[in-house]
């Protein structure tokens, strides 16, 4: 399986797709999909610093502006699936029907599901595998993705923070939600562990996600207690304010 035919696209969550989009649209996501998953394959190939944007622009057919025009960096280039991330917390998290710790479940799973199925589609699933390896490999080696990878952590903490305030009633920047942000989108950093460790197992893709999934449930374990008094943190502060 050679790196310039593997399909990236489809290990991206189908939320990305709507059933009302324009043609503009579609054009513009597939333009973006195409830029993310050639400079995804020629990072592989060749070293992330090793490659230009303007070579990634050439072998998609466009201005190198272009590219910049939908990616600000060239580590979002092949980092593009944080935001997807961002657009599931807001939806999932926010939603007042599900505990924190099951809606980052929630979500966890279905991008796990994005990846065990994506090896369950493939010719070669070792191979598979070994690309799925390579690509960390590539993140873990590569400065510059490194420090992008913890400035879009960051960001994910901040929005889930924001998310659990507003549940609790309470401020982003009480303690009380800063840290279950944090904790929360430590299952992340589970996961990712998880898979690379597993990875490296015989194993088919249902097996791949149970194992995973099991990791990643006792980590949330540990800290569901925790979450289960987030709501009745803003009550308590306010009782002891008012004392």
């Amino acid at each position: 399986m050679s790196m310039r035919t593997v399909d990236w696209s489809t290990l991206r969550p189908r939320s990305q797709e709507s059933a009302d989009e324009g043609l503009r649209e579609r054009k513009k996501r597939l333009m973006r999909q195409q830029l993310s998953d050639t400079a995804t394959a020629m990072f592989l190939e060749r070293g992330f610093e090793a490659v230009r944007v303007a070579e990634i622009a050439q072998a998609c057919g466009v201005s190198e502006k272009t590219v910049f025009n939908y990616f600000p960096t060239k580590e979002s280039l092949v980092l593009d699936l944080g935001e997807a991330t961002m657009n599931s917390l807001r939806q999932t998290l926010a939603d007042p029907g599900l505990a924190p710790v099951e809606a980052a479940l929630a979500i966890l799973d279905q991008e796990l599901k994005d990846i065990t199925s994506w090896l369950a589609a493939q010719a070669d699933a070792v191979e598979a595998k070994v690309v799925l390896m390579r690509f960390g490999r590539l993140v873990r080696s590569t400065p510059s993705l490194r420090a992008y990878q913890r400035d879009m952590t960051d960001r994910l903490v901040a929005e889930a923070a924001e998310i659990l305030a507003s549940r609790a009633g309470l401020s982003q920047d009480d303690p009380e939600p800063q840290i279950a942000a944090i904790a929360l989108l430590g299952l992340w950093s589970v996961q990712f562990q998880a898979l690379r460790r597993h990875l490296g197992r015989d194993v088919a893709p249902e097996r791949l996600h149970q194992a995973v999934t099991a990791d990643v449930m006792r980590a949330a374990r540990l800290i569901d207690t925790g979450l289960h008094v987030l709501g009745t943190a803003g009550e308590t502060d306010r009782s002891e304010q008012a004392g």
